[in-house]
């Protein structure tokens, strides 16, 4: 378990959980609401990331990014729904589903119509991991399935306690968080973005600045 809580312990951590991350490690972080875990999109990183959750088939992982530049270096395009909302609202709580990737991405974090979930995380410890590696990481709570999300540090170490122990797993300790709603998830890969879950941002405030937005 790595401490994860203050600027001191983020900078001290990024390096050896960013050359984890490069041996196709995974890792248990903290984000806006629980904790999650993720790997590099390398696609033998989120194969063993989809066998250690125990991920069922056909169920994809989103991707967490800290700038555009990361869209752009997997292939992922902004629409001009997208855009929009992403000038309005990322950093933060907003999943987009967003075209492209073909050829760059794995199918494990494809959804069933062919899009890519992405989130720019406001998490800062995450953002400044995420900058140093250069690259996305995938997402997806911290949890077995079935059992509720962890919101702590030692909730994970004991749901995942043999790949802790084994090294396939590092936690980052960020102390308990406080739970919040889930991200507002839409998909602009349509002629029209939809919304597929609603969550942290109302729709409302979303059709404030795309119209055309369907529920």
């Amino acid at each position: 378990m790595i401490p994860f809580r203050t600027p001191g312990e983020v900078a001290a951590a990024i390096p050896q959980v960013v050359a984890h991350l490069v041996r196709r490690g995974i890792i248990a972080y903290p984000t806006e609401t629980v904790y999650g875990l993720g790997s590099a999109v390398a696609p033998p990183a989120v194969e063993r990331l989809a066998a250690l959750k125990g991920r069922a088939a056909g169920k994809p992982f989103l991707l967490l990014v800290a700038d555009r530049a990361m869209l752009e270096g997997v292939g992922l395009r902004l629409t001009e729904a997208a855009e929009r909302f992403a000038a309005a609202f990322w950093p933060g709580p907003l999943t987009l589903v967003l075209p492209g990737g073909e050829g760059t991405l794995p199918d494990l974090v494809r959804g069933p119509e062919g899009g890519v979930a992405v989130r720019w995380t406001s998490h800062l410890g995450i953002a400044s991991l995420l900058a140093t590696l250069g690259s996305p990481i995938t997402s997806t709570s911290a949890n077995r399935p079935r059992q509720p999300p962890a919101t702590d540090a030692a909730a994970v170490t004991d749901a995942f306690a043999t790949s802790l122990a084994d090294g396939t797993l590092l936690v980052l300790d960020a102390g308990p968080l406080t739970p919040s709603p889930s991200s507002t998830l839409v998909d602009c890969t349509g002629p029209a973005p939809r919304v597929i879950r609603e969550g942290a941002i109302p729709t409302a405030r979303l059709r404030a600045v795309v119209p055309s937005l369907l529920v």
